[in-house]
């Protein structure tokens, strides 16, 4: 149960403010339909997550033991560090919004999380938490819990979050993940 907490608050939080929020504001203002909007995220994010989660298990099991908790610290700090870095709308228009509202959502979401702060965090946590089904589950029920609301709520939303908040709240997060883990290294040595 670890593994589903910590990847849906990290993920729900590290999400407020990226570009696959934009990205959803974006499909809400050319699609009238929500649904098939919030289904293809649905559907783009557990395909990404699990991938990322898988690769994250697998490299995992390749890293020494004594080495993987360091090495995670490392990687909670990098992303701690990144979330600071404001996102950028990126969703000009693409070919892919002729498919319409679910196919258009699902691969425009999936291109938008390769290689995004929550993949990197999913891979990350897959990594660190032997869960892995729990990790992916999380991991995309944080990404719901920071898209539906803007999928729903649209601009009125956006405009009342403190974007600078969020991501310093998720860095934070992080940063806290990072201890954890390594308290939890020094006490078990």
């Amino acid at each position: 149960m670890d593994a589903f907490l910590a990847s849906t608050l990290a993920v729900a939080i590290a999400e407020i403010g990226d570009k696959t929020q934009l990205l959803s504001l974006f499909l809400v203002a050319r699609y009238a339909t929500r649904t098939p909007i919030i289904l293809g995220i649905l559907v783009a994010t557990v395909l990404n997550h699990a991938l990322s989660a898988w690769l994250g298990a697998w490299v995992a099991s390749w890293i020494p033991d004594a080495w993987l908790p360091w090495i995670l610290t490392v990687s909670f700090v990098a992303i701690a560090l990144w979330l600071l870095v404001p996102d950028k709308d990126d969703s000009e228009d693409s070919k892919f919004l002729g498919m319409g509202a679910f196919m258009a959502t699902t691969v425009m979401f999936f291109l938008a999380e390769i290689g995004d702060k929550t993949q990197v965090a999913t891979v990350v946590l897959a990594a660190k938490y032997t869960e892995t089904f729990w990790v992916i589950i999380g991991t995309t029920v944080g990404m719901l819990l920071a898209n539906v609301p803007v999928i729903l709520a649209g601009g009125w939303l956006m405009e009342r979050l403190p974007l600078a908040t969020a991501r310093i709240s998720a860095s934070i997060l992080f940063v806290i993940l990072a201890v954890v883990t390594v308290w939890a290294t020094v006490m078990n040595s």
